[in-house]
Protein backbone atom coordinates (compact mmCIF):
# COMPACT_ATOMS: atom_id res chain seq x y z
CA UNK A 1 0.00 0.00 0.00
CA UNK A 2 1.23 3.20 -0.85
CA UNK A 3 1.44 5.70 1.58
CA UNK A 4 -1.08 8.73 1.73
CA UNK A 5 0.51 12.23 2.12
CA UNK A 6 -1.19 14.00 4.43
CA UNK A 7 -2.71 17.39 3.86
CA UNK A 8 -5.63 19.73 5.31
CA UNK A 9 -7.61 19.06 1.67
CA UNK A 10 -7.92 15.37 2.17
CA UNK A 11 -8.18 15.49 5.79
CA UNK A 12 -11.44 18.02 5.24
CA UNK A 13 -12.83 15.74 2.57
CA UNK A 14 -12.35 12.67 4.96
CA UNK A 15 -13.64 14.42 7.57
CA UNK A 16 -17.02 15.60 5.48
CA UNK A 17 -17.58 12.11 4.69
CA UNK A 18 -17.00 10.53 8.11
CA UNK A 19 -19.47 13.20 9.80
CA UNK A 20 -22.14 12.53 7.34
CA UNK A 21 -22.11 9.02 7.62
CA UNK A 22 -21.64 8.74 11.08
CA UNK A 23 -24.29 10.74 11.32
CA UNK A 24 -26.84 8.82 9.16
CA UNK A 25 -25.97 5.27 10.88
CA UNK A 26 -25.34 6.22 14.56
CA UNK A 27 -29.80 8.15 13.75
CA UNK A 28 -31.34 6.12 10.68
CA UNK A 29 -34.47 4.60 12.19
CA UNK A 30 -33.70 6.14 16.03
CA UNK A 31 -36.71 7.82 16.32
CA UNK A 32 -38.05 8.77 13.11
CA UNK A 33 -39.34 7.04 9.78
CA UNK A 34 -40.80 8.60 6.76
CA UNK A 35 -43.83 6.34 5.81
CA UNK A 36 -47.26 7.16 3.49
CA UNK A 37 -49.08 8.60 5.98
CA UNK A 38 -51.10 11.13 6.78
CA UNK A 39 -49.91 14.17 9.05
CA UNK A 40 -51.00 13.93 12.54
CA UNK A 41 -49.19 17.37 13.33
CA UNK A 42 -49.37 20.91 11.03
CA UNK A 43 -46.40 22.97 12.53
CA UNK A 44 -46.01 26.43 10.77
CA UNK A 45 -42.91 25.61 8.20
CA UNK A 46 -40.48 28.77 7.82
CA UNK A 47 -37.03 29.01 6.30
CA UNK A 48 -34.43 30.43 8.64
CA UNK A 49 -31.35 32.48 6.62
CA UNK A 50 -28.03 31.15 7.32
CA UNK A 51 -24.59 33.29 6.95
CA UNK A 52 -24.13 33.00 3.76
CA UNK A 53 -27.83 33.93 2.91
CA UNK A 54 -28.98 30.60 2.17
CA UNK A 55 -31.76 28.78 3.96
CA UNK A 56 -32.63 26.16 6.10
CA UNK A 57 -36.20 24.39 6.12
CA UNK A 58 -37.67 24.86 9.74
CA UNK A 59 -41.24 23.32 11.31
CA UNK A 60 -42.10 25.34 14.21
CA UNK A 61 -44.64 23.87 17.01
CA UNK A 62 -46.18 26.39 19.21
CA UNK A 63 -48.61 25.37 21.88
CA UNK A 64 -51.89 26.84 21.10
CA UNK A 65 -51.93 29.90 23.49
CA UNK A 66 -48.36 30.46 24.05
CA UNK A 67 -47.78 33.72 22.90
CA UNK A 68 -43.91 34.08 23.84
CA UNK A 69 -41.95 31.03 25.44
CA UNK A 70 -38.65 29.38 25.27
CA UNK A 71 -37.56 27.19 22.67
CA UNK A 72 -35.91 23.51 22.12
CA UNK A 73 -34.19 23.18 18.73
CA UNK A 74 -33.48 19.98 16.74
CA UNK A 75 -31.60 20.11 14.24
CA UNK A 76 -32.14 16.73 11.97
CA UNK A 77 -30.55 15.07 8.74
CA UNK A 78 -33.50 13.26 8.70
CA UNK A 79 -36.10 14.55 7.35
CA UNK A 80 -37.71 17.25 10.12
CA UNK A 81 -40.95 16.19 8.41
CA UNK A 82 -41.08 13.13 10.35
CA UNK A 83 -42.13 14.51 13.18
CA UNK A 84 -45.13 15.56 11.21
CA UNK A 85 -46.42 11.58 11.48
CA UNK A 86 -44.63 10.97 15.15
CA UNK A 87 -44.75 13.56 16.82
CA UNK A 88 -42.56 15.32 19.26
CA UNK A 89 -39.90 14.06 21.35
CA UNK A 90 -39.89 13.49 25.14
CA UNK A 91 -43.66 12.05 25.35
CA UNK A 92 -44.59 15.02 24.16
CA UNK A 93 -45.62 13.43 20.60
CA UNK A 94 -48.94 14.89 19.20
CA UNK A 95 -49.98 16.76 22.55
CA UNK A 96 -48.19 19.94 21.11
CA UNK A 97 -50.85 22.48 23.26
CA UNK A 98 -49.89 20.62 26.63
CA UNK A 99 -45.74 21.32 25.93
CA UNK A 100 -44.75 24.14 28.11
CA UNK A 101 -42.04 24.54 24.92
CA UNK A 102 -41.58 25.47 21.83
CA UNK A 103 -40.19 23.16 19.10
CA UNK A 104 -38.43 23.90 16.09
CA UNK A 105 -37.03 21.56 13.48
CA UNK A 106 -34.69 21.96 10.97
CA UNK A 107 -32.96 20.00 8.04
CA UNK A 108 -29.38 20.30 7.77
CA UNK A 109 -28.22 22.28 5.31
CA UNK A 110 -28.34 20.14 2.28
CA UNK A 111 -30.40 17.36 3.15
CA UNK A 112 -34.18 16.96 2.19
CA UNK A 113 -36.16 20.66 2.74
CA UNK A 114 -32.45 22.08 3.05
CA UNK A 115 -30.89 20.71 -0.61
CA UNK A 116 -30.97 24.06 -1.88
CA UNK A 117 -28.73 25.36 0.56
CA UNK A 118 -25.78 23.19 -0.09
CA UNK A 119 -22.73 24.05 -1.37
CA UNK A 120 -19.71 22.40 -2.41
CA UNK A 121 -16.92 21.76 0.22
CA UNK A 122 -17.39 20.65 4.22
CA UNK A 123 -20.57 22.35 5.64
CA UNK A 124 -20.15 23.77 9.24
CA UNK A 125 -22.89 22.55 11.54
CA UNK A 126 -21.63 24.85 14.27
CA UNK A 127 -21.86 27.81 12.41
CA UNK A 128 -25.39 26.91 10.99
CA UNK A 129 -26.38 26.15 13.92
CA UNK A 130 -25.11 29.65 15.75
CA UNK A 131 -27.65 30.93 12.74
CA UNK A 132 -30.28 29.10 13.85
CA UNK A 133 -30.22 29.97 17.42
CA UNK A 134 -30.34 33.26 16.98
CA UNK A 135 -32.55 33.54 14.71
CA UNK A 136 -35.35 31.67 16.94
CA UNK A 137 -34.21 34.18 19.49
CA UNK A 138 -35.29 37.37 17.61
CA UNK A 139 -38.59 36.08 16.73
CA UNK A 140 -42.14 37.63 18.47
CA UNK A 141 -42.93 33.91 19.66
CA UNK A 142 -39.52 33.18 21.35
CA UNK A 143 -38.59 34.59 24.97
CA UNK A 144 -34.79 34.61 23.86
CA UNK A 145 -33.73 31.38 25.68
CA UNK A 146 -33.01 28.38 23.44
CA UNK A 147 -31.91 24.83 24.20
CA UNK A 148 -31.30 21.38 22.52
CA UNK A 149 -31.71 18.35 22.00
CA UNK A 150 -31.81 14.87 20.17
CA UNK A 151 -29.91 11.36 19.76
CA UNK A 152 -26.55 10.25 18.20
CA UNK A 153 -26.39 12.69 15.42
CA UNK A 154 -28.80 15.14 16.29
CA UNK A 155 -26.79 14.85 19.80
CA UNK A 156 -23.24 16.02 17.61
CA UNK A 157 -24.32 19.11 16.06
CA UNK A 158 -25.65 20.52 19.41
CA UNK A 159 -21.91 20.33 20.34
CA UNK A 160 -20.89 21.93 17.31
CA UNK A 161 -23.50 24.34 17.83
CA UNK A 162 -22.46 25.46 21.72
CA UNK A 163 -19.11 25.72 20.25
CA UNK A 164 -19.75 28.61 18.24
CA UNK A 165 -21.26 29.86 21.36
CA UNK A 166 -24.48 32.08 20.10
CA UNK A 167 -25.42 34.28 22.51
CA UNK A 168 -28.80 32.94 23.41
CA UNK A 169 -28.36 29.33 23.65
CA UNK A 170 -29.12 28.24 27.32
CA UNK A 171 -28.22 24.64 27.79
CA UNK A 172 -27.92 21.33 25.79
CA UNK A 173 -29.03 17.94 25.97
CA UNK A 174 -27.31 15.55 23.60
CA UNK A 175 -28.51 11.76 23.98
CA UNK A 176 -25.75 8.59 23.10
CA UNK A 177 -23.38 10.79 21.27
CA UNK A 178 -19.99 12.86 22.10
CA UNK A 179 -18.03 15.36 19.97
CA UNK A 180 -15.09 13.91 19.25
CA UNK A 181 -13.97 11.69 16.42
CA UNK A 182 -11.48 9.49 16.82
CA UNK A 183 -9.00 6.26 15.40
CA UNK A 184 -10.40 3.93 18.08
CA UNK A 185 -13.92 4.60 16.98
CA UNK A 186 -13.85 3.07 13.58
CA UNK A 187 -10.29 0.77 14.65
CA UNK A 188 -10.76 -0.12 18.29
CA UNK A 189 -7.23 -1.58 18.93
CA UNK A 190 -6.54 -1.66 15.48
CA UNK A 191 -9.69 -3.88 14.34
CA UNK A 192 -11.39 -2.33 11.61
CA UNK A 193 -15.71 -1.84 13.03
CA UNK A 194 -16.71 -4.06 9.72
CA UNK A 195 -20.85 -3.83 10.43
CA UNK A 196 -20.46 -0.07 11.38
CA UNK A 197 -18.85 0.52 7.95
CA UNK A 198 -20.93 -1.58 6.05
CA UNK A 199 -24.09 -0.15 6.94
CA UNK A 200 -23.61 2.91 6.42
CA UNK A 201 -22.00 1.58 2.64
CA UNK A 202 -25.81 0.40 2.58
CA UNK A 203 -26.81 3.98 2.94
CA UNK A 204 -24.49 4.87 0.17
CA UNK A 205 -21.98 7.54 1.54
CA UNK A 206 -18.62 5.70 0.25
CA UNK A 207 -16.66 5.90 3.70
CA UNK A 208 -15.12 2.74 2.83
CA UNK A 209 -12.36 4.56 0.81
CA UNK A 210 -11.79 7.46 3.38
CA UNK A 211 -10.73 4.52 6.04
CA UNK A 212 -9.25 2.18 4.11
CA UNK A 213 -6.69 5.14 3.15
CA UNK A 214 -5.94 5.42 6.87
CA UNK A 215 -6.30 1.85 8.39
CA UNK A 216 -3.06 3.22 11.03
CA UNK A 217 -3.03 6.17 13.01
CA UNK A 218 -1.36 8.58 11.33
CA UNK A 219 -1.19 12.54 11.32
CA UNK A 220 -4.77 12.58 9.87
CA UNK A 221 -6.20 11.20 12.56
CA UNK A 222 -4.40 13.20 14.56
CA UNK A 223 -5.45 16.61 13.15
CA UNK A 224 -8.79 15.26 13.15
CA UNK A 225 -8.68 14.25 16.87
CA UNK A 226 -7.38 17.56 17.72
CA UNK A 227 -10.15 19.40 16.15
CA UNK A 228 -12.75 17.83 17.84
CA UNK A 229 -11.85 17.88 21.24
CA UNK A 230 -12.91 21.18 22.55
CA UNK A 231 -14.87 20.37 25.76
CA UNK A 232 -13.57 23.63 27.32
CA UNK A 233 -15.23 25.40 24.44
CA UNK A 234 -18.59 24.34 25.49
CA UNK A 235 -19.84 27.22 27.61
CA UNK A 236 -23.58 25.85 28.18
CA UNK A 237 -24.72 23.03 30.84
CA UNK A 238 -24.67 20.19 29.12
CA UNK A 239 -26.81 17.11 30.31
CA UNK A 240 -25.66 13.69 28.24
CA UNK A 241 -27.50 11.18 28.42
CA UNK A 242 -26.50 7.66 26.97
CA UNK A 243 -26.91 3.61 27.82
CA UNK A 244 -24.71 0.82 29.02
CA UNK A 245 -25.31 -1.22 25.57
CA UNK A 246 -24.74 1.33 23.83
CA UNK A 247 -20.97 1.58 21.52
CA UNK A 248 -20.48 5.50 22.63
CA UNK A 249 -19.98 4.88 25.69
CA UNK A 250 -16.21 5.51 26.10
CA UNK A 251 -16.71 8.57 24.22
CA UNK A 252 -19.17 9.93 26.32
CA UNK A 253 -17.27 9.05 29.83
CA UNK A 254 -14.04 10.25 27.85
CA UNK A 255 -15.74 13.95 27.06
CA UNK A 256 -17.55 14.46 30.07
CA UNK A 257 -14.66 14.05 32.48
CA UNK A 258 -13.00 16.43 30.25
CA UNK A 259 -15.76 18.88 30.47
CA UNK A 260 -15.82 18.78 34.54
CA UNK A 261 -12.33 18.41 35.03
CA UNK A 262 -11.08 20.78 32.74
CA UNK A 263 -9.89 24.05 32.63
CA UNK A 264 -12.11 26.38 34.57
CA UNK A 265 -15.39 27.75 33.13
CA UNK A 266 -18.66 29.20 34.59
CA UNK A 267 -20.49 25.95 33.95
CA UNK A 268 -18.38 22.95 34.64
CA UNK A 269 -20.17 22.76 38.09
CA UNK A 270 -23.21 22.74 36.06
CA UNK A 271 -23.05 19.60 33.40
CA UNK A 272 -24.76 16.59 34.49
CA UNK A 273 -24.68 12.47 33.19
CA UNK A 274 -26.87 9.94 33.39
CA UNK A 275 -26.46 6.43 32.21
CA UNK A 276 -29.04 3.91 31.63
CA UNK A 277 -29.54 0.42 30.73
CA UNK A 278 -30.04 1.35 27.14
CA UNK A 279 -28.79 0.20 23.58
CA UNK A 280 -28.51 2.96 20.83
CA UNK A 281 -30.88 2.36 18.93
CA UNK A 282 -31.38 2.74 14.63
CA UNK A 283 -33.59 -0.18 13.91
CA UNK A 284 -35.68 -3.06 16.33
CA UNK A 285 -37.92 -1.79 19.45
CA UNK A 286 -34.91 -1.67 21.21
CA UNK A 287 -33.76 2.85 22.49
CA UNK A 288 -32.97 5.06 24.56
CA UNK A 289 -36.17 5.00 27.19
CA UNK A 290 -37.52 1.59 26.34
CA UNK A 291 -38.00 -1.21 28.64
CA UNK A 292 -37.24 -3.74 26.69
CA UNK A 293 -33.14 -3.90 25.59
CA UNK A 294 -32.33 -7.38 23.61
CA UNK A 295 -33.55 -9.90 25.95
CA UNK A 296 -33.93 -8.13 29.34
CA UNK A 297 -36.32 -5.71 30.26
CA UNK A 298 -35.77 -2.92 33.04
CA UNK A 299 -39.40 -1.78 33.50
CA UNK A 300 -37.73 1.20 36.04
CA UNK A 301 -35.53 2.69 33.23
CA UNK A 302 -38.91 2.91 31.21
CA UNK A 303 -38.83 7.00 30.23
CA UNK A 304 -36.11 7.88 32.92
CA UNK A 305 -34.83 9.49 29.78
CA UNK A 306 -37.41 12.14 29.09
CA UNK A 307 -37.88 12.79 32.43
CA UNK A 308 -34.71 13.96 33.16
CA UNK A 309 -34.48 16.04 30.14
CA UNK A 310 -37.48 17.76 30.38
CA UNK A 311 -36.55 18.71 34.72
CA UNK A 312 -33.52 19.87 32.64
CA UNK A 313 -35.34 22.36 30.41
CA UNK A 314 -37.21 23.25 33.54
CA UNK A 315 -35.27 24.45 35.03
CA UNK A 316 -32.55 25.67 32.66
CA UNK A 317 -35.24 27.32 30.17
CA UNK A 318 -38.82 28.17 32.44
CA UNK A 319 -36.69 28.69 35.51
CA UNK A 320 -38.70 26.22 37.85
CA UNK A 321 -37.67 25.53 41.29
CA UNK A 322 -37.68 21.82 40.65
CA UNK A 323 -33.90 20.74 42.68
CA UNK A 324 -32.27 20.23 39.30
CA UNK A 325 -28.85 21.77 40.61
CA UNK A 326 -29.18 19.89 43.71
CA UNK A 327 -29.16 16.73 41.86
CA UNK A 328 -25.75 14.82 42.29
CA UNK A 329 -23.24 14.83 39.24
CA UNK A 330 -23.77 11.62 37.83
CA UNK A 331 -27.29 9.37 37.55
CA UNK A 332 -26.36 6.13 36.68
CA UNK A 333 -28.30 2.61 36.36
CA UNK A 334 -26.91 -0.53 38.26
CA UNK A 335 -27.74 -3.38 36.35
CA UNK A 336 -28.60 -6.63 38.33
CA UNK A 337 -29.96 -4.64 41.28
CA UNK A 338 -31.74 -2.86 39.18
CA UNK A 339 -31.73 0.54 41.26
CA UNK A 340 -30.88 3.87 40.04
CA UNK A 341 -28.15 5.67 42.25
CA UNK A 342 -25.90 8.69 41.97
CA UNK A 343 -22.29 9.93 42.85
CA UNK A 344 -20.68 13.09 42.18
CA UNK A 345 -17.80 11.19 40.17
CA UNK A 346 -17.43 8.23 37.59
CA UNK A 347 -16.50 5.80 38.46
CA UNK A 348 -17.76 6.00 42.20
CA UNK A 349 -15.24 6.17 45.01
CA UNK A 350 -14.18 3.20 46.68
CA UNK A 351 -13.31 0.68 43.66
CA UNK A 352 -10.96 -1.98 44.42
CA UNK A 353 -9.55 -3.97 41.51
CA UNK A 354 -9.64 -7.33 42.15
CA UNK A 355 -7.55 -9.99 40.20
CA UNK A 356 -9.26 -13.56 38.76
CA UNK A 357 -7.16 -15.93 37.34
CA UNK A 358 -7.75 -18.12 34.16
CA UNK A 359 -7.37 -21.41 35.48
CA UNK A 360 -7.18 -24.41 32.76
CA UNK A 361 -10.23 -25.90 34.20
CA UNK A 362 -11.95 -23.08 32.88
CA UNK A 363 -11.93 -21.92 36.18
CA UNK A 364 -11.89 -17.67 37.04
CA UNK A 365 -10.42 -17.58 40.53
CA UNK A 366 -8.83 -15.37 43.07
CA UNK A 367 -6.03 -18.40 43.63
CA UNK A 368 -3.50 -18.24 40.46
CA UNK A 369 -2.24 -21.23 38.78
CA UNK A 370 0.20 -23.59 40.74
CA UNK A 371 1.15 -25.27 37.38
CA UNK A 372 4.15 -23.84 35.60
CA UNK A 373 2.83 -24.85 32.07
CA UNK A 374 -0.90 -25.06 31.86
CA UNK A 375 -1.75 -23.51 28.47
CA UNK A 376 -5.21 -23.86 26.40
CA UNK A 377 -5.76 -23.52 22.86
CA UNK A 378 -8.22 -22.91 19.97
CA UNK A 379 -8.68 -22.91 16.38
CA UNK A 380 -9.27 -19.93 14.22
CA UNK A 381 -10.53 -20.46 10.46
CA UNK A 382 -11.55 -17.02 9.52
CA UNK A 383 -13.76 -18.00 6.95
CA UNK A 384 -15.75 -20.08 9.99
CA UNK A 385 -15.51 -16.71 12.53
CA UNK A 386 -17.46 -16.57 15.81
CA UNK A 387 -20.60 -14.82 15.22
CA UNK A 388 -21.85 -11.74 16.73
CA UNK A 389 -24.94 -12.15 18.93
CA UNK A 390 -26.07 -8.86 20.52
CA UNK A 391 -24.04 -6.13 21.39
CA UNK A 392 -23.25 -2.73 20.51
CA UNK A 393 -24.28 -3.14 16.83
CA UNK A 394 -25.75 -1.05 14.02
CA UNK A 395 -26.03 -3.06 11.34
CA UNK A 396 -29.84 -3.57 10.75
CA UNK A 397 -29.41 -7.17 9.98
CA UNK A 398 -27.62 -7.56 13.61
CA UNK A 399 -29.66 -7.55 16.89
CA UNK A 400 -28.67 -4.73 19.55
CA UNK A 401 -27.96 -5.20 23.29
CA UNK A 402 -28.39 -8.46 25.87
CA UNK A 403 -28.34 -11.59 24.25
CA UNK A 404 -27.53 -14.86 25.59
CA UNK A 405 -24.29 -16.58 23.97
CA UNK A 406 -24.46 -20.06 25.30
CA UNK A 407 -25.96 -21.95 22.25
CA UNK A 408 -24.35 -19.88 19.36
CA UNK A 409 -21.18 -18.58 20.64
CA UNK A 410 -20.29 -20.88 23.72
CA UNK A 411 -21.06 -24.03 22.40
CA UNK A 412 -18.64 -23.38 18.94
CA UNK A 413 -15.35 -25.80 19.30
CA UNK A 414 -13.24 -22.09 18.47
CA UNK A 415 -13.54 -20.59 21.92
CA UNK A 416 -12.15 -20.97 25.36
CA UNK A 417 -14.73 -20.16 28.23
CA UNK A 418 -14.14 -18.97 31.88
CA UNK A 419 -16.61 -19.05 34.70
CA UNK A 420 -16.21 -18.05 38.13
CA UNK A 421 -17.77 -20.20 40.47
CA UNK A 422 -21.53 -19.64 41.19
CA UNK A 423 -22.13 -16.30 43.53
CA UNK A 424 -22.73 -16.26 47.29
CA UNK A 425 -22.97 -12.76 47.85
CA UNK A 426 -23.28 -10.21 45.58
CA UNK A 427 -20.33 -8.91 42.93
CA UNK A 428 -20.60 -5.44 41.75
CA UNK A 429 -18.47 -3.76 39.17
CA UNK A 430 -18.41 0.12 38.00
CA UNK A 431 -16.03 0.42 34.93
CA UNK A 432 -13.49 -0.83 32.80
CA UNK A 433 -12.95 -4.61 33.67
CA UNK A 434 -9.24 -5.77 31.43
CA UNK A 435 -8.90 -8.95 30.53
CA UNK A 436 -4.97 -9.18 30.99
CA UNK A 437 -3.90 -12.53 28.45
CA UNK A 438 -1.15 -14.46 27.89
CA UNK A 439 -1.29 -15.79 24.31
CA UNK A 440 1.01 -16.80 21.39
CA UNK A 441 0.13 -17.99 17.76
CA UNK A 442 1.24 -19.91 15.05
CA UNK A 443 1.00 -17.37 12.43
CA UNK A 444 2.25 -14.17 11.69
CA UNK A 445 -0.57 -11.99 13.15
CA UNK A 446 -4.10 -12.62 14.92
CA UNK A 447 -6.93 -10.92 16.54
CA UNK A 448 -7.98 -11.96 20.38
CA UNK A 449 -12.08 -11.29 21.01
CA UNK A 450 -13.14 -10.71 24.73
CA UNK A 451 -16.72 -11.05 25.40
CA UNK A 452 -18.13 -10.56 29.06
CA UNK A 453 -21.09 -12.25 30.06
CA UNK A 454 -23.30 -12.69 32.93
CA UNK A 455 -23.87 -15.97 33.47
CA UNK A 456 -27.77 -16.98 34.72
CA UNK A 457 -29.12 -20.10 37.19
CA UNK A 458 -30.69 -21.29 34.33
CA UNK A 459 -27.29 -21.27 31.96
CA UNK A 460 -28.30 -18.30 30.12
CA UNK A 461 -24.65 -16.33 29.25
CA UNK A 462 -26.12 -12.61 28.80
CA UNK A 463 -23.45 -10.42 27.23
CA UNK A 464 -22.63 -7.35 28.64
CA UNK A 465 -19.71 -6.00 26.56
CA UNK A 466 -17.07 -7.46 24.50
CA UNK A 467 -13.95 -6.05 22.90
CA UNK A 468 -11.30 -7.12 20.04
CA UNK A 469 -7.18 -6.98 19.75
CA UNK A 470 -5.23 -7.09 16.46
CA UNK A 471 -1.89 -8.79 17.86
CA UNK A 472 0.07 -6.69 15.43
CA UNK A 473 -0.76 -3.50 16.81
CA UNK A 474 0.48 -4.64 20.18
CA UNK A 475 3.22 -1.98 20.45
CA UNK A 476 1.02 0.77 19.38
CA UNK A 477 -1.34 2.02 16.31
CA UNK A 478 1.34 3.80 13.75
CA UNK A 479 2.58 2.02 11.04
CA UNK A 480 6.14 2.37 12.33
CA UNK A 481 5.30 0.39 15.84
CA UNK A 482 3.35 -2.77 13.68
CA UNK A 483 4.96 -5.45 14.34
CA UNK A 484 4.30 -9.18 13.57
CA UNK A 485 4.18 -12.11 15.94
CA UNK A 486 7.29 -14.76 15.66
CA UNK A 487 5.32 -17.93 16.16
CA UNK A 488 5.27 -19.54 19.35
CA UNK A 489 6.60 -16.56 21.43
CA UNK A 490 4.44 -15.61 24.37
CA UNK A 491 2.97 -11.66 23.86
CA UNK A 492 1.22 -9.88 26.48
CA UNK A 493 -2.74 -9.10 25.22
CA UNK A 494 -4.58 -6.36 27.10
CA UNK A 495 -7.80 -5.76 26.22
CA UNK A 496 -9.90 -3.14 28.35
CA UNK A 497 -13.01 -3.63 27.68
CA UNK A 498 -15.78 -0.55 27.75
CA UNK A 499 -16.95 0.59 30.81
CA UNK A 500 -20.00 -1.45 32.25
CA UNK A 501 -21.98 -0.88 35.62
CA UNK A 502 -23.29 -4.27 37.34
CA UNK A 503 -23.93 -6.48 40.13
CA UNK A 504 -23.99 -10.59 39.57
CA UNK A 505 -26.48 -11.97 41.83
CA UNK A 506 -26.51 -14.21 44.52
CA UNK A 507 -26.78 -17.85 42.46
CA UNK A 508 -25.18 -16.19 38.93
CA UNK A 509 -21.45 -16.37 37.76
CA UNK A 510 -19.56 -13.88 35.77
CA UNK A 511 -17.43 -14.99 32.46
CA UNK A 512 -15.23 -14.36 29.95
CA UNK A 513 -15.12 -15.55 26.41
CA UNK A 514 -12.13 -15.50 24.24
CA UNK A 515 -12.16 -16.41 20.83
CA UNK A 516 -10.11 -14.66 17.64
CA UNK A 517 -13.33 -13.68 16.11
CA UNK A 518 -16.48 -11.73 16.47
CA UNK A 519 -18.10 -11.50 12.82
CA UNK A 520 -19.60 -9.28 11.64
CA UNK A 521 -18.75 -6.71 13.97
CA UNK A 522 -15.20 -6.28 13.63
CA UNK A 523 -13.33 -7.21 10.40
CA UNK A 524 -11.56 -10.89 10.09
CA UNK A 525 -7.72 -11.38 10.68
CA UNK A 526 -6.36 -13.26 7.56
CA UNK A 527 -3.81 -14.07 10.12
CA UNK A 528 -1.09 -13.77 7.24
CA UNK A 529 0.31 -10.89 8.40
CA UNK A 530 -0.24 -9.45 4.91
CA UNK A 531 -2.21 -6.47 3.76
CA UNK A 532 -4.88 -6.29 6.07
CA UNK A 533 -7.90 -4.98 3.63
CA UNK A 534 -6.36 -5.99 -0.14
CA UNK A 535 -8.82 -4.44 -2.44
CA UNK A 536 -9.36 -1.87 -0.12
CA UNK A 537 -12.01 -4.19 1.27
CA UNK A 538 -13.89 -4.13 4.58
CA UNK A 539 -14.13 -8.06 4.89
CA UNK A 540 -11.69 -9.46 2.58
CA UNK A 541 -10.37 -13.18 3.09
CA UNK A 542 -7.64 -13.50 0.52
CA UNK A 543 -5.33 -15.78 0.94
CA UNK A 544 -6.79 -16.72 5.06
CA UNK A 545 -4.49 -19.31 6.98
CA UNK A 546 -6.06 -21.20 9.63
CA UNK A 547 -4.55 -20.09 13.03
CA UNK A 548 -3.37 -22.02 16.14
CA UNK A 549 -3.99 -20.28 19.39
CA UNK A 550 -2.97 -20.57 22.26
CA UNK A 551 -3.34 -18.82 25.88
CA UNK A 552 -1.22 -19.37 29.00
CA UNK A 553 -2.93 -19.81 32.47
CA UNK A 554 0.45 -20.32 34.56
CA UNK A 555 2.11 -19.52 37.12
CA UNK A 556 5.01 -18.58 34.83
CA UNK A 557 2.86 -17.07 32.16
CA UNK A 558 -0.46 -15.99 34.30
CA UNK A 559 -3.56 -14.78 32.24
CA UNK A 560 -6.30 -12.78 34.42
CA UNK A 561 -9.59 -10.46 34.65
CA UNK A 562 -9.25 -7.38 36.57
CA UNK A 563 -12.92 -6.40 37.92
CA UNK A 564 -13.34 -2.91 39.44
CA UNK A 565 -15.25 -4.12 42.29
CA UNK A 566 -17.43 -2.12 44.96
CA UNK A 567 -18.56 -2.74 47.67
CA UNK A 568 -22.14 -3.96 48.61
CA UNK A 569 -24.55 -1.72 49.96
CA UNK A 570 -26.69 -3.40 52.49
CA UNK A 571 -30.49 -2.48 53.12
CA UNK A 572 -29.20 -0.07 56.36
CA UNK A 573 -26.81 1.96 54.21
CA UNK A 574 -29.93 2.53 51.66
CA UNK A 575 -32.24 3.35 54.34
CA UNK A 576 -29.55 6.48 55.90
CA UNK A 577 -28.46 7.39 52.08
CA UNK A 578 -29.82 10.77 51.37
CA UNK A 579 -32.90 10.82 48.67
CA UNK A 580 -33.99 13.19 46.05
CA UNK A 581 -37.53 12.01 45.25
CA UNK A 582 -41.09 13.71 44.32
CA UNK A 583 -43.73 13.83 41.17
CA UNK A 584 -42.91 15.12 38.06
CA UNK A 585 -43.75 17.53 36.45
CA UNK A 586 -46.00 19.06 39.07
CA UNK A 587 -48.05 20.25 37.87
CA UNK A 588 -48.87 17.48 35.53
CA UNK A 589 -51.34 16.51 32.97
CA UNK A 590 -51.30 12.90 31.69
CA UNK A 591 -47.79 11.71 32.21
CA UNK A 592 -46.27 12.18 35.66
CA UNK A 593 -42.80 10.52 36.79
CA UNK A 594 -41.54 9.27 40.36
CA UNK A 595 -38.09 10.54 40.95
CA UNK A 596 -36.08 8.46 43.64
CA UNK A 597 -32.18 9.41 43.71
CA UNK A 598 -30.28 7.54 45.67
CA UNK A 599 -26.70 9.51 46.18
CA UNK A 600 -23.28 7.50 47.02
Amino acid sequence: MQPIAFSKSNFVSMKNKIYVIRFISLIAGFYFSIHSAKAVLTPIVDSIPMSDGRKLAADIYIPKGMTSGPVILIQTPYNRQASRLTGLPMGIGTKVDSSKFIFVVTDWRGFYGSKKAAYIGSPDRGTDGYSTVEWIANQSWSNGKVGTWGPSALGKVQYQTAQKRPPHLVCICPLVAGPQFEYQEYFPNGVLRTEYVEQLDQLGFGLTASLMAHPYYDATWTYAETLNHYTDSLQVPVLMIGGWYDHNVELMLDCFKGMINGPSSNVKDKHKLVMGPWVHGGHGAAKVGTSLQGQLSYPNAEDVNDSMALKFFDFYLRQVSNSWNSLPVVTYYQMGENKWLSSNTWPPTGISNTDYYMNKSGLLSKVSPSSNNDTLCFTYDPTKPSPTIGGCTLRNDLDQGPYDQSVSVENKGDILVFTSDVLTSPLTIKGNVVVNLKVSSDQLDTDFDVRLTDVYPDGKSMLLNDACFRMRFRNGFTKALEAMMTPGTVYNCNIELPATCITFAVGHRFRIDISSSNYPKYNRNMNNGANMYPGNSTDSLLNPNTAFNTVYVNSVNASKVVLPITPNTDISDIISLDRVMGLYPNPSNDRVFVWNSVAE
